[in-house]
């Protein structure tokens, strides 16, 4: 994303860049926020508005404001997030030292994050028990049940279902708008790019084949004679699972937690979105939201890419 002409204001350095994604591109979206960071004498040093990829330049802007204040309203965050829904556009507060950072690892959870849809959903409608596995599915990304024993029971209502059925959904994956455009950068910057889900290896290495990404840790369904059993083999991916791959991925590539970027949607992915350096909630459920600064609510996937920033936004010509 090439940088657009920049506005600056006061030859002060940077503290804090405050992202705003408008999935609409009408200006007019911003003026509500110009009148938020004014009414707490947050005045941007500089502003940039960033070029959108082409094939979005009709329905999007982007603009990053950094700004150098001594003291930050402790709300900041909260106050961010009740505006951002009001406004429907994503508004992404970061310290300059998040934008800073030589990110190597990212990391991704599948199911609602890459692809929109639940796979265990999706199976099954396939097996005549879509409405109560789906209710179930919900209540564990809202972090209202334990979600190894919401994937237990969601799981053994498969039993029996033919393995075909796996290759008719692959085939038919809805994938996230923008996710095949972040993977192409975030591997052209040389970024070790994986998946963690509380799904399923059939699909997960799917997406694997044809996006590119270097690893994939998920749950591997038993088959037997071409019948899903209802079990899984080995342990269940659950949150700290998450958080633990994460972890021992950063020491096998020999980097540090701050140097991953780690996006997710569900109560599952909490763990491992505070350990990364970067956790970004994907049009996540609210208890994310809720604990997790950096969400993209309304925006394609590729909208990450804005949060990366670079070494020289800390210099002022």
């Amino acid at each position: 994303m090439l940088a657009a002409p920049v506005t600056e204001n006061r030859m002060t350095a940077p503290a804090f860049a405050l992202t705003a994604i408008a999935a609409t591109a009408n200006p007019a979206v911003y003026a509500t926020l110009d009148d938020w960071l004014a009414a707490r004498n947050l005045v941007p040093i500089r502003t940039r508005d960033v070029p959108v990829p082409r094939s979005l330049s009709d329905r999007r802007l982007c603009r990053t404001m950094w700004i150098s204040a001594a003291a930050v309203p402790a709300s900041i965050a909260a106050e961010l997030r009740q505006l951002s829904e009001d406004s429907g556009i994503d508004l992404i507060w970061q310290e300059m030292a998040s934008r800073q950072r030589d990110y190597r690892l990212a990391i991704f959870d599948m199911d609602s994050t890459l692809i929109r849809c639940e796979v265990i959903d999706e199976l099954a409608t396939e097996a005549g028990v879509g409405e109560a596995v789906s209710t179930i599915t919900e209540q564990a990304m809202r972090g209202e049940i334990d979600f190894q024993e919401s994937f237990r029971r969601r799981l053994s209502m498969l039993r029996g279902l033919p393995e075909e059925t796996l290759m008719s959904i692959a085939g038919r994956l809805p994938v996230t708008e923008g996710m095949p455009e972040l993977i192409t950068t975030l591997r052209a910057r040389g970024i070790y790019t994986a998946i963690v889900s509380g799904g399923f290896t059939y699909f997960a290495e799917y997406l694997q084949r044809h996006y590119g990404f270097d690893r994939v840790l998920a749950n591997a369904l038993e088959i037997i004679d071409h019948r899903v059993t209802g079990r899984v083999l080995g342990d269940i991916i659950d949150g700290p699972a998450k958080r633990d791959w994460l972890m021992a991925l950063a020491s096998e590539l020999a980097i540090e937690p701050e140097q991953i970027i780690a996006v997710g949607d569900g109560a599952n992915d909490i763990p491992m979105l505070q350990a990364a350096g970067l956790g970004v909630a994907f049009q996540a459920k609210p208890r994310v939201r809720e604990v997790v600064p950096c969400a993209i609510n309304f925006s394609g996937l590729d909208s990450v890419l804005y949060l990366l920033g670079s070494k020289s936004e800390l210099h002022v010509d």
